[in-house]
């Protein structure tokens, strides 16, 4: 089988892929500036979850400030997958987090593209992440992938990263971008937030409850990536999104009800509360985002989890 060299393999995504990947028998290479801290890490999540790969992992250095990749790994990849760069919502959006959040997907991007300008390679294709922040507040619209990147942060953050790893089209490299929405996972991310108040027995709706939320399960997810490496014909923007997306209050709700059952109080936490806890990553939380994925669905790609429903059954049980 061939062989996946991912970027940002540690994060909540990358873990979940890998794991995939190697269910199916791909090889995988996880680029990590501690390899030996990476390699006990997931030795240690293999355990957890009896996971029993038939493919194999290895780990290999890459450090994005000395702009550095293992040459070794560089010519093992048969395809690229491209998850690398600072969480978004980790914490406040103050001018430095703002930077470190695009710098770190810049950088990686034109680390990528050096490396295989300058290297003997066999890479195929490049799969890089991308994200629905691409586009603004849908204000009664659907988005699809031929519409422009919105004026505000995260629509020019998503704009320059997208641009960053354009480049590697000039090497003659299939590029697919795949633009992420709310990942849904037991292992991190917005789940968990939801889930944080849930446990108290309190369902948190945030704002008006009506904003629209594009989101995914990690399944899905993860499967939409593997789609990409087999699929010659995937190429450009294709959001991935479940096909049918939820409100705010839908997906709050249905969280406490499969953590609680009837066991729960709604609450609504005021729009201007969240402002002031938040700052300008309010803008987000607040934003109504309904997207399309029929393009990615033409390409042959199903959705196992097209409901929020049978999603946080899934999820949660």
């Amino acid at each position: 089988m061939p062989t996946v060299l991912i970027t940002g393999g540690t994060g909540m995504i990358g873990t979940s892929l890998s794991r995939q990947l190697l269910h199916q028998g791909y090889d995988v290479i996880i680029l990590s500036r501690n390899p030996i801290e990476t390699a006990s890490l997931y030795k240690t999540t293999y355990q957890q979850n009896s996971f029993r790969p038939s493919g194999k992992i290895f780990y290999a250095k890459w450090d994005t400030e000395k702009m550095i990749i293992d040459h070794t790994a560089l010519g093992q990849a048969d395809y690229i997958v491209h998850l690398a760069g600072e969480g978004v919502a980790k914490r406040r959006w103050t001018k430095k987090r703002k930077e470190a959040i695009r710098e770190s997907r810049t950088k990686s991007s034109e680390l990528l593209y050096q490396c295989l300008s300058k290297q003997t390679n066999k890479v195929k294709a490049v799969i890089s992440a991308s994200a629905i922040g691409w586009y603004g507040p849908d204000a009664g619209k659907t988005f699809v992938e031929e519409d422009p990147a919105a004026g505000d942060f995260l629509g020019q953050t998503c704009k320059a990263w997208e641009e960053s790893i354009d480049k590697v089209q000039t090497l003659e490299k299939r590029l697919v971008k795949l633009r992420l929405g709310i990942a849904l996972s037991n292992e991190g991310g917005a789940l968990a937030e939801f889930k944080k108040p849930a446990r108290i027995g309190v369902a948190a709706i945030l704002g008006s409850g009506n904003q629209v939320v594009s989101w995914v399960h990690i399944d899905d997810l993860c499967r939409a990536f593997i789609h990409a490496i087999e699929t010659p014909e995937m190429t450009g923007a294709y959001n991935l999104v479940a096909p049918n997306p939820s409100t705010n209050r839908e997906l709050t709700l249905g969280i406490a009800k499969a953590m609680n059952g009837v066991y729960y109080i709604p609450f609504q936490v005021p729009s201007f509360v969240l402002q002031l806890m938040l700052g300008e990553m309010s803008i987000e939380v607040l934003k109504s985002a309904t997207v399309d994925s029929s393009k990615l669905q033409q390409t042959g790609f199903t959705f196992i989890y097209s409901n929020v429903s049978v999603a946080l059954k899934h999820l949660i049980g």
